[in-house]
């Protein structure tokens, strides 16, 4: 789901040096201190020792127009705290949240209101359905606070209903869908008021594994179509690297390292997230542009591959051509030789022991 279109580059959301400090007098600590964003870490430990909470400790990220943003941790990291700081279900204690510019922490709660009931989609791991209403009127529900009239409503809750496929359930209840089903209409409900930008807080958890991975190929197919600016919440890096075009991770309330999947494979920033990807099938996850290397001669009669051909399904070409094959970009650049020794090199670079495909192949 990569895409190279100039608009993944503009930012819609920016997370600037937000901090979440729970206790009896949350922002004394950062009303004039430097170290707020000299040394974050040595604040927060101070803060921790008064006896409050850190929850989240000077977090900043930019979310780009029409990418899915993924931020990952383990329980208590702070990533579902930071989400709900954007959105202002939680109040931030300091920093900026910028969505196209306007800071949302200088917004009034009328204002706030107005930009959740247009603007944000959000799904979390409790669907939060209405039991007395059915499929349809629990997805037009949104609409009606919006003060839509009851045809716009209906034929808005269609087109949705429609893009989740749920044709048929229209008129059953919340108690007579299964847990897929009614994770679906928590979906279609979100996607109604066709917002701006889209919050998911590990919406697929509770789901048993095959369903679980029936929404995640459902919510790719959502998202190739409508192209939103999401921010995923996921303890899961195997879920991550499914639908992610750049990920953060999260510990002890602060950001560890953002990049793309395959840049936190390939150079973790620590041993935290390294252990993240020490399971990870690398050689289904690397393609050819993330191991192309500059040519050192011509690359005329070489066999050429799409930069996005996945290291497992391009291991026996490179067994056949000892010189390596040219990796093309979309639009037939040559983006540089794959060979297997360079399979070999990131496979191993990002961890301590090789992958087994890496041994096979040395």
């Amino acid at each position: 789901m990569k895409r190279n279109s100039s608009d993944t580059k503009k930012v819609k959301l920016s997370c600037r040096n937000v901090w979440k400090v729970y206790g009896a007098h949350p922002d004394q600590f950062l009303k004039d201190s430097k170290d707020r964003f000299q040394d974050p870490a040595k604040l927060a430990e101070a803060i921790r020792e008064s006896g409050q909470i850190v929850a989240n400790a000077n977090v900043s990220f930019d979310v780009h127009v029409g990418e899915t943003f993924v931020i990952m941790g383990l329980s208590g990291s702070g990533k579902s705290t930071i989400v709900r700081c954007l959105s202002r279900l939680v109040e931030p204690t300091a920093g900026e949240i910028l969505l196209d510019g306007d800071d949302l922490l200088k917004k009034s709660e009328k204002e706030l209101i107005e930009i959740r009931r247009h603007k944000m989609g959000m799904v979390f791991q409790n669907f939060g359905l209405l039991p007395h209403l059915n499929v349809i009127d629990n997805i037009a529900f949104p609409l009606k606070l919006q003060g839509r009239d009851e045809s716009e409503r209906y034929s808005q809750a269609e087109r949705v209903i429609k893009l989740v496929g749920l044709q048929g359930r229209e008129s059953n209840f919340p108690k007579e869908l299964s847990g897929g089903q009614q994770q679906r209409v928590g979906i279609a409900r979100s996607l109604a008021v066709e917002p701006d930008v889209w919050f998911l807080d590990e919406p697929f958890s509770a789901l048993d594994p095959l369903i679980r991975k029936q929404m995640q190929n459902e919510f790719l197919r959502i998202q190739s179509v409508l192209h939103k600016s999401i921010v995923f919440i996921t303890h899961d890096f195997h879920e991550a690297l499914r639908i992610a075009d750049r990920m953060a991770i999260m510990r002890d309330g602060e950001v560890v390292q953002i990049g793309r999947p395959v840049d936190l494979i390939l150079n973790p920033a620590d041993g935290y997230v390294r252990d993240f990807t020490s399971d990870v099938p690398w050689e289904g996850v690397l393609r050819a542009a993330d191991i192309a290397e500059q040519p050192q001669g011509p690359v005329d009669g070489l066999e050429r591959i799409p930069g996005d051909t996945l290291i497992e399904n391009m291991l026996r070409q490179l067994a056949d051509h000892e010189e390596g094959v040219v990796v093309e970009g979309e639009d037939g650049s040559v983006l540089g030789i794959a060979t297997a020794r360079g399979v070999v090199a990131a496979l191993a670079s990002g961890s301590s022991d090789a992958p087994e495909a890496a041994k096979r192949y040395s």
